[in-house]
């Protein structure tokens, strides 16, 4: 379902800092009005209570006092955990019996940028229905309670400790990860106090890269969106594998003994393939519009259902829940295993794919080998915020012509991010010669249009 509200995205409030909505009046009142939506919802008359988590960007400081007041004036009691990866504060307010948690980060995006998420209080995002609930409140007075009926906040001291026994939780007990060298890039984001230590606790060996942040360097050259700095460290390092996630956590990209980068849709496949393997497969799979042709074609050999969402791992998670399945993603690297966790954790799937290796007694070179994915090309045109320009006459010629020169054997896909202001033009085939003109063709046709 494509999002139409205001100011909800596919995952959550996001902007840039300064600029509506991301502004400290705004995000006050976006507290406020989640906390009385929150306190119609609460059991008996007690008071709510939410857990607030945030990454490592400098403007995370200014947007959790203003999240925390808006709370407390609605009359919601707040927990601070301070940097904590969002699948830690799904995990965190499941664990705790809250009514919900937040989380301020902006993911992969620049540090410049930050936003606001939701989760329920059963560690899944917010459904629809309350994020239109929050919105429509958002239009309404801001009217503190009395001063004996404000929010109380105070910090959850052992928040890391937890979450990083319950990712340990997650790897078969049978199982260690002695002998083993990895380096882990945490994007100097909200990982950076917490990843290493779980493999290390498991019984790897650990080089620690990306996990010096600065409130300005998050995602900056490192991390799941840029694993060229990964490639390096494993090959100077000579480690048999590398990590990376993206700056709240959720994302995982993985690299071999020889540099090369594996995506989502090879990890979920070796995740899916090992489980097959084990009779531990629930159904089938869930990709999205983006999944890679190649993926769906060597789950196709092994008989494993395949079904694709709309982008977004929300979607990910409502056609799971309806099919009732257990394991899907996005080849961003966003990976659900729903018998694990409740919402995608980057950690978490990083254990999945490492405990199917250990148990196969194999590599992650031979466990994707079979994934022999197409040529895609992705471009990012930028157009003014909640502007779609598919249906320009010019853009469509262009996207005819490129199904035209696929033949039959390729995939053209135009869709408005859901999260910045840019149209993403996705071209994918056999031929990458072809793949490049067609792309390129499409993207100029639609910048042009955008103008």
């Amino acid at each position: 379902m494509k999002m139409t509200r205001k100011y909800f995205g596919t995952d959550g409030v996001r902007g840039k800092v300064g600029d509506s909505p991301i502004t400290p009046d705004f995000v006050l009142r976006l507290g406020y009005a989640a906390g009385k939506v929150l306190a119609r919802s609460s059991r008996g008359g007690e008071r709510p209570a939410v857990l607030i988590g945030k990454d490592t960007r400098i403007s995370g400081y200014m947007l959790e006092s203003a999240l925390e007041a808006g709370f407390s004036a609605a009359g919601v009691d707040v927990l601070l955990v301070g940097p904590m990866p969002t699948p830690a504060v799904a995990y965190l307010t499941r664990a705790l019996r809250l009514a919900a948690g937040v989380v301020i980060s902006a993911s992969h995006n620049p540090f410049d940028d930050n936003g606001i998420k939701f989760f329920s209080g059963n560690g899944a995002k917010l459904p629809d229905k309350v994020e239109t609930a929050i919105e429509a409140a958002l239009g309404r007075p801001l009217q503190c309670r009395t001063s004996a009926q404000l929010g109380k906040a105070r910090r959850i001291d052992d928040a890391v400790g937890r979450y990083i026994e319950f990712c340990k939780s997650t790897f078969p007990a049978q199982l260690d990860l002695r002998g083993m060298n990895l380096v882990v890039d945490s994007a100097h984001g909200a990982t950076y106090h917490i990843a290493s230590h779980v493999f290390h606790e498991l019984g790897a060996d650990v080089v620690e890269i990306g996990n010096k942040p600065d409130g300005y360097n998050i995602n900056a050259g490192c991390g799941a969106t840029h694993p060229h700095a990964l490639q390096e460290a494993v090959k100077k390092h000579r480690a048999d594998l590398g990590i990376a996630l993206d700056g709240d956590g959720d994302r995982l990209v993985m690299v071999d003994s020889r540099g090369a980068i594996y995506d989502g849709d090879q990890l979920l496949y070796v995740i899916a393939s090992h489980r097959k393997k084990r009779g531990q497969l629930k159904g089938g799979v869930v990709g999205t519009l983006m999944t890679n042709l190649g993926m769906e074609h060597a789950l196709a050999r092994l008989k494993i259902p395949f079904a694709r969402a709309p982008v977004g791992d929300r979607y990910v998670l409502e056609m799971l829940q309806a099919k009732g399945w257990k394991l899907g993603g996005e080849n961003s690297g966003h990976i659900i295993c729903l018998d694990q966790h409740t919402t995608g954790d980057g950690i978490v799937s990083a254990l999945q794919v490492l405990g199917a290796l250990r148990d196969s007694k194999t590599t992650l070179t031979k466990a994707a080998a079979a994934v022999k994915l197409y040529p895609q090309i992705l471009i990012n045109v930028p157009t003014r915020r909640g502007s779609d320009v598919s249906a320009d006459r010019n853009v469509k010629r262009a996207v005819a012509s490129a199904n035209t020169a696929l033949a039959g054997n390729g995939r053209v896909l135009l869709r408005a991010s859901g999260t910045e202001p840019v149209m993403r033009v996705m071209v994918e085939g056999k031929a990458r010669s072809v793949v490049a003109r067609c792309a390129t063709a499409i993207a100029d046709a639609v910048r042009k249009a955008a103008s």
